[in-house]
């Protein structure tokens, strides 16, 4: 089930897309506006990709660097690696290597999200999606939930939940994802708790295998 999932965040990724041209739309208006421009993307797509694969890679990782914090995803991951109180009791140098581990980290895990997610895209190209309801917070108003469904070619329907955000800039960016009702942040952040397990607690081991491991094996489950 998750390798459907998994290639079904790559649809579920793109509406998130949004011109910087416009004047800071709401979460909904995000992922309405987002939906018809990627997949318009997604059409062109076959013409080149079995020739030009990193093309599309590149449009689509453009895209996504717009709206998704993916600094923040990979904190995350990290978990408790990564916190706030783990970052105050390391001295100077522990410090400066904390920040250069989340930076590493980050950068693989947008590559492996966007390789991933791109696939999706393709897979479920011929998808018809639906905005529903837009929640916000009750705790804040620059937190949101947009929930859509996506109906793929075998008739199936798909709910997805988008966790967003809206930052400083006024722009609402995704933080996290949850695709009936499996919430991949979650997924990711055990991962990498049983990861730097088995490593003994080498950090710096589990990043470098991330990319080659840790997405292989969110297809392969359930």
């Amino acid at each position: 089930m998750i390798r459907g999932v998994v290639m079904l965040v790559g649809v579920s990724l793109a509406p998130l897309l949004v011109a910087e041209e416009m004047a800071a739309p709401g979460p909904g208006a995000v992922v309405k506006a987002a939906t018809d421009h990627i997949m318009a993307a997604v059409a062109e797509a076959p013409e080149y990709f079995d020739t030009d694969p990193e093309r599309y890679y590149a449009e689509v990782g453009a895209e996504l660097d717009k709206v998704v914090d993916f600094r923040g995803f990979a904190r995350g991951i990290m978990g408790s690696y990564a916190s706030s109180e783990r970052f105050r009791s390391l001295d100077k140098a522990g410090q400066e290597n904390l920040r250069a581990q989340l930076d590493r980290f980050t950068g693989v895990v947008r590559d492996g999200l966007i390789t991933t997610y791109s696939k999706g895209l393709l897979a479920f190209g011929g998808s018809d999606v639906e905005l529903k309801d837009v929640e916000l917070s009750p705790d804040s108003v620059r937190v949101a939930s947009v929930t859509q469904l996506v109906r793929a070619d075998d008739s199936r329907v798909y709910t997805l939940k988008y966790q967003m955000g809206q930052y400083r800039d006024g722009q609402w960016r995704l933080r996290n994802m949850i695709i009936e009702n499996i919430n991949l942040g979650e997924i990711y952040r055990g991962q990498f708790e049983a990861a730097v397990k088995a490593e003994d607690g080498d950090i710096d081991a589990v990043i470098d295998a991330w990319n080659t491991v840790a997405f292989d094996d969110a297809g392969e489950e359930a």
